[in-house]
């Protein structure tokens, strides 16, 4: 067994690499849930909020599409909205729909499904998009990332992966469903640090999310693929893909199979999140409607069963505190993206 290289978490939990490659461990505190289903009467004051435009930044089937449909639903499911529209705007790694978002201005009815993939590619494809220019809602959930292969790969264990990788780097393609700067890229940079690969020798294939890397580690284009582990589960269960491992402190209950990159003798942890946004130009009674009804979502026994289906860590805050961690979040991908060389 190798010996790992050991990132010394700061108190922040941005976890700095040597050298090139650095990245973020987020610190969320999950606020619980309460398993109450919030009524019509108790969402808004006056009554359900109606026809909601939610934009899914990436391609159908995605961690941001996954996260953004089940939402819609559940605030259906317990009426606090109706007639609700879903539209997915790939491109980017998401800065075509943050931009499409900030055009609506002024619009009280819109809102956009984002992550950290989002904050980190503003900054790498050079957009005059902006987080902080947009209004913010919430965050919603916390989700570890894992290191997938073909059921029909050779590599049957982290090691025999980390072995074959490490030979011939540049002839090793590794992929991820989001762009330079987010979760899916920052996590094979990261790994290949702390097994002793340099990060300007990994072969990294980007895809607009996981609707897009599927069909690409099926089709044998990649030696592994980095995702969250909730994008991949019903091919992981149908036998399709194999979980070398997950980056969660402690084994995930949905793959009770699948160790820690830990266990494995890689001391690395890494997590993403997910939330929503508001188009820019809002009024305090405008936000306060969406984040009213984004918080009768979260206190239901519907979102509770969504959160222990998929395996998400509940990391609900709305408002201000999103606000903060999102200016936090963007300094720190600044950070991370200049120590990589990609800004």
């Amino acid at each position: 067994m190798r010996t790992s290289a050991r990132l010394k978490p700061a108190p922040t939990r941005l976890i700095g690499t040597t050298a090139v490659a650095a990245t973020l461990i987020l610190a969320l505190s999950a606020c619980g849930v309460t398993g109450t289903t919030a009524s019509t009467a108790e969402a808004t004051a006056d009554g359900p909020l109606k026809n909601i435009q939610v934009m899914i930044p990436n391609a159908p089937g995605s961690g941001y599409d996954v996260t953004g449909r089940a939402a819609v639903k559940v605030m259906d499911e317990i009426g606090v909205t109706t007639g609700t529209e879903v539209t997915n705007l790939a491109g980017a790694g998401g800065t075509v729909g943050l931009a499409r978002t900030l055009t609506e201005k002024g619009n009280k009815d819109f809102l956009l499904m984002m992550g950290l993939g989002v904050v980190g590619a503003a900054y790498t494809n050079e957009t005059d998009a902006k987080v902080a220019d947009a209004t913010p809602i919430a965050r919603l959930i916390e989700e570890a990332g894992a290191i997938f292969v073909p059921t029909d790969s050779p590599y049957k264990t982290l090691d025999d992966l980390i072995v074959a990788w490490k030979k011939n780097p540049g002839a090793f393609p590794v992929g991820g469903g989001s762009s330079p700067g987010g979760p899916d890229h920052l996590l094979p940079m990261q790994l290949a640090d702390a097994v002793g690969i340099e990060a300007g020798d990994v072969n990294f294939v980007s895809y607009d999310g996981g609707g897009e890397l599927l069909p690409a580690i099926l089709g044998g284009k990649l030696q592994f693929a980095a995702s969250g582990y909730g994008e991949f589960l019903e091919q992981v269960k149908a036998g399709e893909l194999r979980v070398l491992a997950v980056t969660s402190e402690e084994r995930v209950p949905v793959l009770p199979d699948a160790p820690t990159l830990k266990e494995q003798d890689v001391d690395l942890v890494f997590t993403n999140w997910r939330g929503l946004l508001a188009a820019p130009g809002l009024s305090k009674a405008e936000t306060a409607r969406l984040v009213t009804a984004v918080t009768a979502m979260h206190d239901s026994d519907e979102w509770a069963q969504v959160l222990e289906d998929n395996g998400w860590t509940d990391a609900f805050i709305t408002g201000d505190d999103f606000a903060s961690f999102l200016t936090e979040q963007d300094e720190r991908v600044a950070t991370v993206l200049t120590d990589l060389g990609l800004v």
